[in-house]
């Protein structure tokens, strides 16, 4: 887990990217998405491939890929089995964490698969969006503080897209 100063360091790096707001806050809501899902350990070797694979900024994927830490994995978890098996009608057989390793992943979607992937896919693409429109209003604000970003960043608005210097 990170430290709050290397938290601080990540952020202001993703803030301050030479890239268009839209396309930080899409990369680290990618990863945000990726955060909830059940595949511990692998968030990000996954994001790192989401960021190659659509061609995303790979910091703010990666670090959007750290949203859901080691604190909220379980209530997230819990949560995405019991939403995923209430939609599927499903057994309303409940979900016993042992441990949060990789084989103990395997066995959780060899078991519960379908409700898990199916609530996680959902909350994950409410996370996503949240986290999209949060971190684009956070790079706009945090750009607003010198007056060359503020500038360029209402350039890209209007044009929708980077500029070349």
């Amino acid at each position: 887990m990170l430290n709050r100063e290397l938290w601080k360091k990540r952020l202001k790096e993703i803030l301050s990217l030479d890239a268009h707001p839209g396309h930080i806050a899409v990369a680290f809501a990618v990863g945000a998405f990726i955060s909830i899902t059940p595949f511990f350990g692998i968030h990000t070797p996954m994001a790192i491939a989401a960021a190659f694979l659509f061609r995303l900024n790979k910091l703010a994927c990666i670090t959007g890929a750290w949203v859901n830490t080691p604190l909220t994995v379980v209530p997230v978890l819990l949560g995405s089995y019991r939403l995923g098996d209430f939609l599927m009608a499903g057994s309303d057989e409940p979900l016993v964490l042992k441990e949060l390793t990789w084989n103990f992943a395997l066995e959780l979607l060899q078991q519960h698969g379908a409700p898990l992937l199916l609530g996680s896919s959902l909350i994950g693409f409410a996370v996503a969006i949240a986290s999209y429109f949060f971190c684009y209003w956070l790079v706009v604000r945090f750009r607003r503080k010198d007056e060359s970003q503020a500038e360029l960043t209402r350039e890209m608005e209007e044009v929708g897209e980077e500029l070349e210097p």
